[in-house]
């Protein structure tokens, strides 16, 4: 029978602060999960209870357990950093020694040659910002205009919004493409180029998250993806799994509207996917919820998650893993939007087995170990 590895990452779902979270402008505070579960009257994850999730921290709401169906544990970030990309390509094996560089403003000359080769003719913010603030602030001066809103934030992130009812949107991933190209002329250290596409919906400029577009660096070196492929086996990826690696070690990718349309496209590939390696992200704890501070969103959103369990179970076979993460935190009770410095929960189930506590695992690379044994 063949064998599969299928991951979910729970985007953001961080259990503890790292010891050096306040280097990132964190402190020891940070705990997405207990923090929120606490905030919100405690979570209902009856599935996930029974994996072993409340093993793993004291959560609000979620039980231990004295037989739990899956490995649990913890996973310690090694990377320098706390962002998406740095969060999956540690968990697919691969360590950043140095971390991509943030900005509080882009430089003249970056914002000068973005102007000069795209024919904006101007650009509106250059400066942090949440995403469905700067929208809000700049939409009537972007109306009158139709110049590119550009903003960042604590990530290492190069942000460009605009009205696709305004500018078609082929134009927005046109100049997202020439950033990118921009930023990686002059060495500039940013992970991620993404294209904020949004449009007047009820009088309320309102991000399109499913047209969204990522242009990632390509990782430095190989990760478990193309150690996989090399083996000739085959990866699908779930979400902005392509664009967080760039395509590269993908043999088929499957885009999402958000988290129900991921799970349902996800437990379809669990029934129908001949692929080796699933690989899923679930962006909408992160995105929706995390960095609006929204924890009663975050909350539904785990509620949400934990259904789908025993439909995945239930698809799964007998040589079937199952492992469920996370990248990094975005702890919804704490100060700010950005991301928070946290390790991150670790789950591991396989019908038949008999679950025991990992620990701490010192890297993420712990999951890519654990795949590339199971599948090679």
């Amino acid at each position: 029978m063949k064998k599969r590895a299928i991951v979910i990452v729970i985007d953001s779902m961080g259990c503890g602060a790292l010891k050096d979270a306040e280097e990132y402008n964190d402190d020891l505070s940070c705990n997405t999960l207990a923090n929120l579960a606490l905030k919100t009257g405690g979570l209902n994850v009856p599935n996930l209870e029974k994996l072993g999730f409340g093993n793993i921290i004291d959560i609000k709401g979620v039980n231990k357990t004295n037989e739990p169906k899956a490995d649990y544990g913890i996973l310690k970030m090694k990377s320098k950093g706390k962002d998406t990309t740095t969060g999956h390509w540690e968990l697919m094996g691969l360590i950043l020694d140095n971390p991509f560089k943030t900005y509080k403003k882009f430089d003249d000359f970056i914002i000068n040659e973005f102007i000069e080769k795209t024919g904006c003719k101007g650009i509106l913010g250059n400066y942090p910002a949440s995403g469905t603030k700067i929208i809000e602030e700049l939409n009537d001066e972007h109306q009158k205009t139709k110049y590119p809103i550009i903003y960042t934030s604590a990530d290492s992130v190069f942000q460009v919004a605009l009205d696709i009812d305004l500018i078609p949107i082929e134009k927005l991933y046109e100049w997202c493409k020439i950033a990118r190209e921009i930023l990686d002329k002059h060495n500039y250290g940013i992970s991620r180029v993404i294209a904020r596409p949004y449009q007047i919906i009820e009088g309320k400029p309102t991000r399109i998250g499913s047209l969204r577009h990522d242009y990632s660096v390509e990782p430095p070196k190989d990760t478990l993806l193309n150690i996989l492929e090399k083996n000739h086996k085959k990866t699908l990826g779930i979400g902005k799994i392509y664009d967080i690696f760039v395509g590269s070690g993908i043999s088929e990718k499957i885009l999402t509207k958000g988290n129900t349309d991921g799970l349902n496209k996800t437990l379809d590939a669990i029934k129908n996917s001949t692929s080796d390696l699933i690989f899923t992200n679930l962006v909408d704890t992160d995105m929706l919820y995390g960095h609006r501070r929204d924890a009663m969103g975050y909350k539904k959103a785990i509620e949400e998650i934990d259904s789908y369990i025993p439909s995945f179970i239930e698809n799964m076979t007998d040589e079937d893993i199952l492992i469920i993460t996370a990248d990094h935190g975005c702890d919804p009770t704490f100060r700010g939007t950005d991301h928070t410095r946290e390790m991150v929960p670790y789950l591991m189930y396989k019908k038949g087995a008999t679950g025991k506590n990992i620990g701490i695992m010192d890297s993420f690379t712990y999951v890519a170990d654990v795949i590339q044994k199971h599948l090679l």
